[in-house]
């Protein structure tokens, strides 16, 4: 079936995009002898693993589940980082985990032994304290504050002989310029002991948009370039949105049209259930073949049928007036989608689809009262 066949809400993932993407990481690998891993956080539609491994070196885990996942589905290399660990799950995680990266020294500390004897390879994560985030602090793992990573002040160098290699993750959606500069602080604050003979490799984490089109690939590669020469490691990089971006929609209907002095559309997908980023960093999905408010002829409000009185999408223009039972098609709906949604207010979770090369679209998940309940009791 097409595009505009599909049960509504649905997401659909654009394989022939996913594949595009996939070929310029590739070669950013080929390139560089760089390693490059699949954040699971951003994207875990698991039935696309077979072709994103044709490409990708493995998976990176924020936990278990995660971790789980990769190492079902995926099979390739499995990394994890987490801000903590338990007790209870971190026998299994050294089980399907090669690599295995502690938030603090403290957690090290405790678990560095046991991770050594099942043939871990451990690291932790440092914080380089050099945001260049701008205005997304909530995506800021350099703020004032943050709890991600040790910072040079409470580095311990009487752990460090049990790591084998250091971790950092500062960006989110970034150009590669950002990388440089938060590279220079971390060889002013940790260089010394990435030169350190047992630190075997350096994961420089994720929020890079190198499948953007304005991304400097070339600047990205003399970075990971310079790292490899001036401390012989291995260097690691985690891309999630980089995977499947602007790779999947969201398709929608119009189910009414209300005008209390703004006219506002009633969809059946939901900011706050469907795509949650909207509300919480705030953005502005793009949406097919629309503009900003008052920039084309009619300009409308997006909202849901949730209760929440501020689950607003955003204000769109068409050159044309919408009718109740149109479709529309917001884009970029692959990354922190799927992986965020819930069902606050009764919602039903949209329905997953694959789009093939040829525009071919096939359902693979549909999802009913069932998920409801059984997330309640």
């Amino acid at each position: 079936m097409k595009i505009n066949e599909l049960p509504t809400p649905c997401y659909v993932i654009d394989e022939k995009k996913l594949r595009e993407n996939l070929e310029i990481l590739k070669k950013v690998k080929d390139d560089t002898g760089c390693k490059i891993l699949l954040a699971q956080k951003a994207f875990s539609n698991f039935f696309e693993y077979p072709l994103i491994g044709q490409y990708l070196d493995g998976t990176t885990a924020s936990g278990l589940f995660e971790a789980k996942l990769g190492y079902e589905k995926m099979g390739k290399e499995n990394h994890v980082f987490a801000p903590a660990f338990k007790e209870s799950e971190i026998g299994e995680l050294t089980d399907i985990c090669e690599h295995l990266v502690f938030n603090s020294f403290s957690q090290l500390e405790k678990y560095a032994n046991f991770c050594k004897e099942k043939g871990v390879s451990i690291g932790i994560r440092v914080n380089p304290e050099c945001s260049t985030q701008g205005d997304h602090a909530i995506y800021d793992p350099c703020a004032p504050g943050s709890r991600l990573g040790v910072t040079l002040a409470n580095f311990r160098e009487d752990l460090v002989e049990k790591l084998d290699g250091i971790h950092f993750h500062t960006l989110c959606e970034q150009n590669s310029d950002d990388l440089e500069t938060t590279l220079k602080a971390v060889e002013e604050k940790f260089g010394k002991y990435l030169k350190l003979p047992n630190i075997k490799w350096l994961n420089m984490g994720g929020g890079h948009h190198i499948t953007r089109n304005d991304y400097d690939i070339d600047r990205l590669e003399r970075c990971i370039r310079h790292m490899q020469e001036t401390y012989d490691v291995t260097v690691y990089v985690e891309p999630g949105e980089a995977v499947a971006l602007n790779a999947g929609y969201l398709v929608t209907e119009v189910m009414d049209i209300v005008d209390n002095g703004i006219r506002t559309l009633i969809l059946d997908a939901s900011a706050a259930c469907h795509m949650p980023d909207v509300l919480e960093m705030p953005y502005r999905p793009p949406l097919k073949d629309s503009g900003e408010a008052d920039e084309k002829q009619y300009t409308y409000r997006l909202s849901s049928m949730t209760c929440l009185a501020g689950d607003v999408i955003g204000d769109y223009s068409f050159d044309h007036e919408i009718q109740i039972g149109d479709k529309l098609y917001f884009e970029d709906m692959a990354i922190y989608s799927m992986v965020k949604n819930n069902t606050f207010n009764g919602m039903c979770l949209p329905s997953i689809a694959r789009m093939d090369e040829k525009g071919e679209c096939s359902v693979v998940k549909t999802f009913g009262y069932e998920e409801f309940v059984r997330r309640l009791g």
